[in-house]
């Protein structure tokens, strides 16, 4: 059970290791890394043909490819990404992920994603809880 103050402000240290992945289902686990109201850090770990279906928010999105192949829907905009490249989603703009290879990508929104603090389904697997 996350407590009230827990849902303002994440601990100050992440360490891995010390923290279970959250299966979401559809080849998607996550780990949140750290937030407070104004932004949030999230380890998600996709196996190959995850997909992350068309959705959007009002939080803006920077995601680092740590490791993997992706191909990325921003808008009407698609690229392929690999480990070391990076994308960024304004607010409001649709946007989907496929796993082309089992990958790991670092997710940073501003502000916090409630939804994913309340127990909520993700938007990318269907939304709702």
């Amino acid at each position: 059970m996350i407590t009230e103050m827990e849902k303002v402000q994440s601990k100050e240290f992440f360490v891995d290791s010390e923290n279970e992945w959250e299966v979401l289902g559809g080849g998607i686990s996550r780990k949140i890394m750290g937030y407070d109201e104004t932004i949030m850090a999230v380890k998600v770990l996709f196996e190959k043909g995850a997909l992350g279906t068309p959705h959007q928010h009002v939080h803006a999105q920077i995601t680092y490819v740590v490791e993997g192949t992706f191909e990325l829907t921003i808008g009407d905009q698609v690229k392929v990404l690999k480990g070391g490249d990076s994308f960024y989603i304004p607010s409001n703009v649709m946007h989907s992920c496929l796993c082309l290879e089992d990958g790991m990508l670092i997710d940073t929104f501003s502000p916090v994603r409630e939804d994913f603090l309340d127990g909520s389904k993700p938007a990318y697997l269907g939304g709702g809880k």
